[in-house]
Parts: C-alpha cells; sequence; structure tokens
C-alpha cells in the first residue's frame, strides 16, 4: 500500500512537471512570436535651438508616462525646453516614451530586450534578438534577479553619443546614473542629473514590507543597481533634485555633496488639470493615483482607512493604476471585502485623469515616502481637496496643513480615515483646501517654471566645464 501510494505520488508529481514543463515552453514560444511582430519606432530628428539656444541630449532609461513620474517629467520638462528655444533630443529605452514631437522635441530609441514588457514580464528573449555584448548582461542579470536597466541602458546610450560628440552641448541624465555616465564624463561630455529621490528609500521600505527571508533577499538583489547608483551620483558635477528633503535624503544616503545639488521643483500642466465646475462630484467617492505596487505608495494603509469608512457611510475609492495580480493590494482588498467599493482604471489620457480628479470628493496621497509627489500637485490644481501623509517632501510640497491641505501620519490608516471624514463632514473645510490647493500650485509649480530652473542649471554646468584661460 505505502509503495503504491508512492507510486502514485510520483506519477503526479512528474505529471505536474511535465506539465509546467509544457505551459512555459508554450510561454516562451509566444514570447519569441511577439518579439517578431514589435518594431522599434523611428527617430525623429529636434528642430534646431533658437538663437542662444542649447542643444540638449536627455536621456530617460523608461520613459512612458505609465511607468511612473519620470515619464511625466520627460514629457512635459523636454516640450518646455523647446518653448525656450532649446532644442532637445530625448534617448530612450522601452517602453517608450510619450513625447511631444509636433512642438519640436526629437526623439532616437535606444533599445534593450525589454525584459519586463507586458504581458510577459521576466521574458527569455530569442536567440537572434541577442545583438552586443550589453544584451547578455542584460539577460545575465536579470537571471539573478537583479534589475539590469540603468546599467546597460546607459552604456548604450555612451556609445550613441560617442558617435555625435559634436551635435549636443550637454547631456541631461533623468535618474539612470549606470555606470555608462562614468563614461561619458571620460568623453568630455558635460553631464547632469535629475535625482527625484534616492532609491534607497524604495529598497529600506521594500524590505521592511517583505513576509519572508527569500522575499527579502529578492529584494535586496532586485535593488543591487543602488551601489552603481550611488557610486556614479557622487562623481557627477551637478545634481537637479526636485525638493529639500530629497537633497537632505540624497546627501545622508547617497554621499553627494550638498554643494553639487540644485532643487527645481517640477510642474503640472494647469490648463488641463483645472477645477471643472461641469463634471459632477460623486458623493464619497475618493481618489488616489499609484503608479506602482509598492509598499511605498501605501496602497494598503489607504485600503484599511476606507474599510473602517465604510462602516460609517457610502463610499467608493478610484484607483489610478494597475495592482498586480495576486500581489498585496490585490490580497488586501479581497481581505478586507472592498471588491464592489474600489475601481481600477489606467491607461488614461490627463484629461480622462483631471475630469476624474474633478469626480471625486477628496484626494488621497498615502505614500509612505515622496521625493515630491506629481499626483499631490495634480490633484491641488483641479481644486480637489488633498489628504496626504507627512512622508518625504510631502508636507513640503503640500504646504499648510489646514490651508492647502490636510497632513496626516504615513502608515497610519486611523490617520487616514480620520482626515478623508474631516473633509467629507465640513463642506467650508473642503472647499477651503481646494482653493488654497490651486492658488499654491499656480504660484509654485508651472512647467515652465522647471524648465527655466532646469536650463539655468544647463548655463551654470556648462560655465564650470569651460577650459579656464
Amino acid at each position: 500500500m505505502a509503495v503504491g501510494r508512492g507510486l502514485a505520488l510520483g506519477r503526479d508529481a512528474g505529471g505536474a512537471a511535465a506539465g509546467y514543463l509544457r505551459r512555459r515552453v508554450g510561454e516562451i514560444r509566444g514570447s519569441w512570436e511577439r518579439s517578431t511582430r514589435i518594431e522599434v519606432p523611428p527617430a525623429v530628428p529636434a528642430a534646431p535651438p533658437g538663437p542662444g539656444g542649447l542643444r540638449i541630449a536627455y536621456l530617460v532609461y523608461r520613459g512612458n508616462p505609465r511607468c511612473g513620474g519620470q515619464g511625466v517629467y520627460t514629457r512635459h520638462l523636454t516640450r518646455e525646453l523647446v518653448a525656450l528655444g532649446h532644442s532637445v533630443e530625448v534617448f530612450s529605452g522601452q517602453p517608450w516614451p510619450h513625447l511631444d514631437l509636433e512642438a519640436g522635441v526629437g526623439f532616437t530609441p535606444v533599445p534593450g530586450l525589454d525584459l519586463y514588457r507586458d504581458p510577459d514580464p521576466f521574458r527569455v528573449p530569442h536567440p537572434r534578438e541577442f545583438r552586443s555584448r550589453h544584451d547578455l548582461l542584460e539577460f545575465a542579470v536579470m537571471c539573478t534577479a537583479g534589475f539590469p536597466e540603468p546599467r546597460t541602458f546607459s552604456l548604450r546610450a555612451r556609445q550613441l553619443l560617442a558617435a555625435r560628440r559634436g551635435e549636443f552641448d550637454v547631456v541631461h541624465d533623468n535618474q539612470c546614473l549606470g555606470s555608462g555616465l562614468l563614461g561619458m564624463l571620460e568623453d568630455g561630455w558635460p553631464l547632469l542629473t535629475t535625482l527625484h529621490h534616492p532609491i534607497t528609500v524604495d529598497r529600506e521600505l521594500a524590505l521592511a514590507k517583505a513576509e519572508n527571508a527569500y522575499r527579502r533577499w529578492t529584494q535586496r538583489r532586485w535593488f543591487g543597481f543602488l551601489h552603481m547608483q550611488k557610486r556614479v551620483a557622487r562623481q557627477l558635477p551637478r545634481v537637479v533634485t526636485v525638493s529639500e528633503s530629497s537633497k537632505a535624503d540624497i546627501a545622508a544616503q547617497m554621499g553627494v555633496p550638498f554643494h553639487r545639488m540644485t532643487v527645481v521643483p517640477v510642474g503640472v500642466d494647469h490648463t488641463v488639470f483645472r477645477p471643472r465646475p461641469d463634471v459632477v462630484r460623486h458623493a464619497g467617492r475618493v481618489m488616489v493615483t499609484s503608479s506602482s505596487d509598492v509598499p511605498m505608495k501605501g496602497l494598503v494603509p489607504l485600503l484599511e482607512a476606507v474599510a473602517k469608512l465604510r462602516t460609517e457611510r457610502h463610499l467608493e475609492l478610484v484607483v489610478v493604476g494597475r495592482p498586480t495580480e495576486g500581489g498585496r493590494v490585490a490580497r488586501t482588498i479581497e481581505r478586507l471585502g472592498l471588491g464592489p467599493a474600489v475601481r481600477c482604471v489606467s491607461g488614461i489620457t490627463d484629461d480622462e485623469l483631471a475630469e476624474l480628479y474633478a469626480s471625486a470628493e477628496v484626494a488621497v496621497v498615502p505614500s509612505l515616502y515622496e521625493g515630491f509627489s506629481l499626483p499631490a500637485i495634480e490633484a491641488m490644481a483641479c481644486g480637489v481637496p488633498l489628504v496626504a501623509t507627512t512622508g518625504g517632501a510631502l508636507p513640503e510640497v503640500v504646504g499648510t496643513d489646514g490651508e492647502t491641505g490636510l497632513l496626516v501620519a504615513p502608515d497610519d490608516p486611523e490617520a487616514l480615515a480620520a482626515g478623508i471624514r474631516r473633509v467629507l463632514d465640513d463642506p467650508a473645510l473642503a472647499e477651503r483646501l481646494g482653493r488654497g490647493g490651486r492658488e499654491r500650485v499656480l504660484g509654485r509649480y508651472t512647467w515652465g517654471a522647471t524648465a527655466e530652473g532646469t536650463a539655468a542649471q544647463y548655463r551654470a554646468l556648462l560655465e564650470e566645464h569651460r577650459p579656464a584661460c
């Protein structure tokens, strides 16, 4: 009997393994076939600079705005730099950026293996896809649970720029901080970077929320690129960051000297993100924007706050973003029985996003940490009352508690629930927060001001780079 059961279990295990192998082979073949249908977009030349304008090579290793704030920053900053009379050519890896090409922004694709693409992340490329040693490095690092894109993108970008040495005045890196940047410095390029916030914070929060030893190991391995980014950041001549909070954290956690850093806040398109009196506000609608399903964004504490408030009143939560299937957020929604009360929206335009803000009674930024927070100023620009945590730069961005937004402790569902309740129960407070928030944005956070501040940093860099007479 025991022998028979053992043989049966062995056959079951063997069958399961064979089934898995067949599925995996099918997935790999499907990925290979998909790769044959994906085309690299053509390069688009940049409009020439106006009188006194600079020629800027702008680097972003993941330029798509759906990947987070760096893609949004890239699109709006480059457009406004062109409006100031500069020539800007964006060098980007996959997923490709959304750029205002009609405004004169140029584009050069820097294709990699796109190992994390939708719908087959962590894929095995076809042998024909390997065209360089950088491709081999990219795949090898992924196979060991690391994240290779900052390094490999920077190496590819260095090769492309080496062939175009006389075509640009300055190179602007958007938080790639790959080792190829040090090669660009050796090649003689005037180069600065925008460092939005130190990713060391993301790593520490991810490790703190890891559920077991294996997850802690994979998180440490994934964030292994941080050693490189610290080393590179400390050697760059000029670093632009987006808040005083980020500046202090970069100095403390990455060792970049204060005197090399300058704060240039990001902006918002206030002609799109504006009050919309024609849009009906839905009673009890709470809105949150989250570009990634990671602990740092604080969605789990917000869901717990929503569950608490739903015992008192009608409430619905609109999440702009796509939680990972089976991830912490999805499991929390199921655990709390919030499926009917939570609606997730993704792939929408800025105009549709602004309309969603206008339909909400309150917007929330529940992040445990932010180096700035585009969602905060987008909501404020729309005149929607905002509840935000005190994580990172949020108090600096939001302004006076009770006048331009409500500030609560991070990672605290009770505090989030209390802040949301205050806004919903006090129409006069909600009106004051909405009005004060928009006034603050219009006075401080526009993309035109971001472009002017960034261009001033280019000129300061070129002045430092000029050979002594």
